[in-house]
């Protein structure tokens, strides 16, 4: 288990962190989000140790991250901003550069070696120097030296930064696999990112934590939790509109864009999906498309970071 206690940093008279309180247990995967400048990247150095705390602590497993740093930084693998790395290197030198750092020793060298490079499929980059990657690669690259030595912990900031479509998938399939049995910290900006990997989303700003669920649980503080999608094809906006709004539970409809696509808005707690159903049958409505949206997680964002700002 990784316990953040008290959390502080300054960096002169500017108070980066403030007060960070948390602890992430085994199996989960914490998406770790925020503005810039919210305290995201100085938090993740501190959990990892590179960084002292100006008061706090950060424990894992046990082990004190200030006193213990050996015993801890051994069952970490971290993956920093940018995949900084030694570009003069192959990726085979590099990862065994790594490896051997790590206390792997003979066979285990090659073989730690081997699964990083089928894990990350970096097989036909494996005798490049580095420098000559692109920035997709060198992520790849990045992502292989945090797990090559199989850490119970993977804190990884911005994992999938510069990485095409395919990659992307590539990557958040490995997280979920390697969740099972280790915690997994991912700091990111890219929202997608915290519903496809991650079951647990902290949001920090100004140094502090200003929310922390599950992502079903911050997508449920959106106005649009619960929201009916429809679209029907023959019937006129103009009556539909105040039909939809008398119906119980119903807080609002909006139109999008002078279509005929509207979106019928819950009141807090309601699902009007039912009453919907009815009123479109007892009209005879004709339905192109009906579907209910589960919250925006980026209305969430900006709503909380906006009120902490």
């Amino acid at each position: 288990m990784i316990e953040v206690r008290n959390l502080h940093r300054y960096f002169g008279d500017l108070h980066a962190v403030r007060g960070l309180n948390f602890c992430v247990e085994p199996g989960e995967v914490l998406g770790f989000l925020g503005p810039n400048g919210a305290g995201k990247s100085t938090t993740m150095k501190m959990i990892v140790g590179f960084l002292a705390p100006s008061d706090g602590s950060v424990s894992i497993f046990g082990h004190d991250a200030q006193q213990q740093r050996r015993e801890a930084q051994q069952l970490i693998g971290y993956l920093p901003e940018g995949a900084p790395s030694y570009e003069d290197m192959s990726v085979v030198r590099f990862l065994e550069f790594v490896a051997q750092i790590r206390g792997l020793k003979g066979v285990a060298v090659q073989s730690a070696v081997d699964a990083a490079l089928g894990a990350m499929n970096l097989e036909r980059v494996v005798h490049q120097r580095i420098e000559t990657l692109s920035k997709g690669f060198r992520r790849r690259v990045g992502l292989a030296q945090a797990i090559i030595h199989d850490p119970k912990v993977l804190v990884l900031d911005e994992p999938t930064d510069g990485l095409d479509p395919n990659q992307k998938h590539q990557v958040r399939e490995l997280i979920r696999g390697l969740a099972k049995d280790k915690i997994v910290i991912v700091s990111t900006h890219i929202l997608e990112e915290v519903n496809a990997v991650c079951n647990r989303a902290m949001i920090i700003a100004d140094g502090r934590i200003v929310a922390d669920g599950s992502p079903a649980e911050l997508e449920a503080r959106s106005p649009y939790h619960r929201a009916v999608h429809l679209h029907l094809a023959d019937a006129a906006i103009d009556q539909v509109v105040p039909l939809l709004r008398g119906l119980e539970g119903v807080r609002d409809v909006e139109r999008v864009a002078d279509s005929d696509h509207l979106i019928v808005l819950a009141q807090p707690g309601a699902s009007p999906l039912a009453a919907i159903a009815s009123l479109i049958h007892t009209q005879g409505w004709t339905v192109d498309d009906v579907h209910v949206e589960n919250g925006r997680l980026d209305d969430v964002f900006r709503a909380i970071t906006g009120e902490a700002a």
